[in-house]
């Protein structure tokens, strides 16, 4: 893919050097000077201009990118770059950084934005996972909260343990995506057995997460 950063501190560095890694094909926009600094992302093409400014944008020919990814540390420039991106110059993807969480309820479709990613949030679900077993934990929120990813543990004594996926008598439109069993990552299929322990990511409406917990037995 070809995409677009708007912002290279040190999180858009980090998001450049991943997607390098795999083979994309990286942009970093930064409008401080003092942050451009090709030797730490030498495989990225870096360009010194504000992209909240549409002039910039239309020069660098934002319209042949895939992605755009909002990660500056302002929330306002994060919205204004995420509506450029998708309203002016029709990008498929907009992700965007949310520094605060009091400001999700803007990143959504009206802003241009297909996926906010809340670094406070995720740590404070991440916190929550690793002492929850049997609660549902909301990871990350995709076009204001139309879906949501969700993890719930299977608690050792599950009713589960031992039957296939298929089993699962899951709420419409929510969807089991991955297990975490140990180390292994396991894309499910019908007949994986599960066991207790595991934790199971699904993709779900935020109105079906009460069904789902359910569903687990979980109550």
């Amino acid at each position: 893919m070809k995409v677009a950063i708007a912002g290279a501190g040190a999180v858009g560095r980090s998001i450049a050097r991943e997607l390098l890694a795999n083979a994309h094909e990286v942009t970093l926009f930064e409008r401080n000077s003092g942050h451009i600094d090709p030797d730490a992302v030498p495989q990225a093409s870096w360009v010194l201009a504000d992209a909240c400014e549409l002039s910039n944008l239309e020069q660098a020919a934002l319209q042949t990118y895939d992605v755009m990814v909002a990660a500056t540390g302002d929330d306002k420039a994060n919205l204004v770059v995420s509506l450029l991106a998708k309203t002016e110059f029709a990008v498929n993807r907009v992700v965007a950084r949310v520094n605060d969480p009091r400001n999700e309820w803007l990143f959504g479709e009206d802003w241009g934005v297909d996926v906010a990613v809340s670094t406070p949030r995720i740590l404070a679900s991440l916190v929550e996972e690793a002492v929850s077993v049997g609660d549902l934990v909301r990871l990350m929120t995709f076009r204001q909260g139309q879906a949501n990813l969700v993890e719930l543990t299977l608690p050792a004594n599950t009713p589960f343990a031992g039957k296939p996926v298929r089993k699962l008598a899951l709420p419409r439109d929510a969807a089991l995506v991955t297990i975490l069993r140990g180390g292994r990552v396991i894309v499910p299929q019908s007949d994986d057995p599960l066991e207790g322990g595991d934790e199971l990511i699904f993709i779900a409406p935020a109105e079906a997460e009460a069904a789902l917990h359910d569903a687990l037995q979980l109550s």
